[in-house]
């Protein structure tokens, strides 16, 4: 029987053991999707508990939490920070099974070198051990990142933000880089127009530009992406429940801003069209820098309002969703194709009956001007565990070149998360490990090693140019 956790998990095979322990485990990370805080790592924060590093904003284990009957208090509420990691180690040995319980243990191996499971019998011992570890230079953010040996983080930011913590990094000696990713999604949430109204005027004071019609409005978010450039960013972010690509005029998006200022109502199909049209000016400012454009889509979130309404967004009220993806998509990268106004780009899919569409998707879109240039990104947020990743991994190959995929992200908020990347390596190796021993691939470890370095940082490195 196998010791759990031991060198080799995951790894079933000789070559797979092989591959990972001479090949993977020991190149950088360039971590190109997260959502760390700039300020705590230009900050280098240091963290008084486990709880405030690895709990706060961790809506993976407050949903587990909730599972498991753990009150709201212990989750987002006002118990301490002992309390609430206490309560999480009342739940950890109920997620057997669930990726959950690979990631805690090995985040306290990997950082605390703890290896012992988390359980109410050792919560305790385990919460002491890791305050005084946290006390240690080795133990802040710098501290943390440099352990992992992470080489690139890009952070999700609004177009408004003003980015005064990566002008402060960019100042540091770290051994690493912070860049800035631009994330838009406020810039075209028409679906409550007294927000999005609050959003235009606080971009108006950003810019100090008087936004009266739309023109004046991309005048303003235009600059805002100039200034992104200005200070280092090369991708953009979007969350949607699915493309949009409506067809619509240049005089109809004015008209519908005009009406959306004057806090007059918009039809779905107004609401829509809006959002196409912002798609596309985006990506054509993307293509315009040569930037990354990265599409998540399939998310359905804020599912449960009474509770939203208690905790706020991103707490953990989301579940995938069952939209129609494929014609919109196909459309919107047409359009730009069509237009020579395609950048390089990333699909990530949240729901797995549209795994194979998305990975056949993008292969119409490959002109050959550039290895890989749009991909089926890697799983991400409920797949991002082994079945997720080794459905994404199979299906990549059977449709398309996992030689060229860009490797793994965090999508994190937690400074702790950064093992996961070791996790989608592990499962990478044991996959092309299975096939070698089973003759489906050639003994070809020179080759294959350099797929799989490729997969796990070059491919990246090379692609993002950071």
């Amino acid at each position: 029987m196998k010791k759990f956790l031991d060198d080799n998990f995951l790894l079933r095979t000789t070559t797979a053991q092989s591959l990972y322990h001479q090949v993977a485990k020991h190149l950088p990370i360039i971590d190109y999707h997260n959502h760390l805080s700039p300020q705590q790592v230009a900050e280098n924060s240091t963290f008084d508990n486990i709880s405030q590093v690895w709990l706060n904003g961790d809506h993976y284990k407050w949903r587990a939490m909730r599972a498991n009957g753990i009150a709201e208090k212990y989750i987002t509420g006002n118990a301490s920070d002992k309390e609430k990691f206490l309560k999480w180690a009342e739940t950890v040995p109920y997620t057997l099974r669930n990726p959950l319980y690979h990631w805690t243990h090995l985040e306290l191996q990997r950082y605390f070198g703890i290896s012992e499971l988390l359980s109410p019998k050792t919560a305790e011992k385990i919460y002491e051990e890791t305050v005084e570890k946290l006390k240690t230079p080795a133990f802040s953010v710098h501290g943390l990142l440099q352990q992992m040996n992470v080489e690139v983080i890009c952070t999700t930011d609004d177009p408004t933000d003003s980015l005064i913590y990566h002008q402060q990094f960019a100042q540091q000696k770290a051994g690493f880089k912070m860049l800035p990713a631009f994330r838009p999604d406020k810039a075209m949430q028409v679906d409550d127009c007294g927000a999005f109204n609050q959003y235009v005027d606080l971009l108006e004071s950003v810019t100090n530009i008087a936004i009266g019609d739309f023109k004046s409005y991309l005048d303003a978010l235009k600059k805002r992406h100039d200034y992104f450039a200005n200070h280092g960013c090369s991708v953009s972010d979007h969350g949607l429940e699915h493309i949009y690509a409506e067809d619509y005029t240049e005089q109809e998006i004015a008209e519908i801003f005009h009406k959306i200022r004057l806090d007059r109502p918009i039809s779905l199909q107004e609401n829509h069209q809006f959002k196409s049209a912002m798609l596309v000016y985006f990506a054509q400012w993307d293509h315009e820098k040569g930037w990354v454009q990265q599409y998540h889509l399939g998310a359905l979130r804020n599912n449960n309002t009474r509770m939203l309404g208690l905790s706020g967004p991103d707490t953990g009220w989301d579940s995938m969703g069952d939209f129609s993806q494929a014609r919109a998509l196909s459309k919107f990268l047409n359009r730009l194709d069509a237009e020579d106004q395609l950048t390089k780009t990333i699909i990530y899919n949240l729901n797995p009956a549209d795994n194979e569409m998305i990975a056949t998707m993008v292969g119409n879109f490959n002109d050959g001007s550039i290895a890989g240039k749009v991909q089926f990104g890697s799983a991400w947020w409920f797949l991002d565990q082994k079945d997720g990743m080794t459905k994404q991994l199979n299906t990549l190959s059977n449709m398309g070149l996992l030689s060229r995929l860009v490797g793994m992200l965090t999508d994190s908020r937690s400074f702790l998360s950064f093992p996961r990347h070791e996790y989608f390596r592990r499962l990478l190796c044991d996959i092309l490990g299975e096939d070698v021993e089973q003759g489906e691939l050639p003994e070809d470890m020179e080759w294959i090693g350099k797929i799989v370095s490729d997969i796990c940082y070059y491919n990246a490195k090379d692609y993002f140019k950071f």
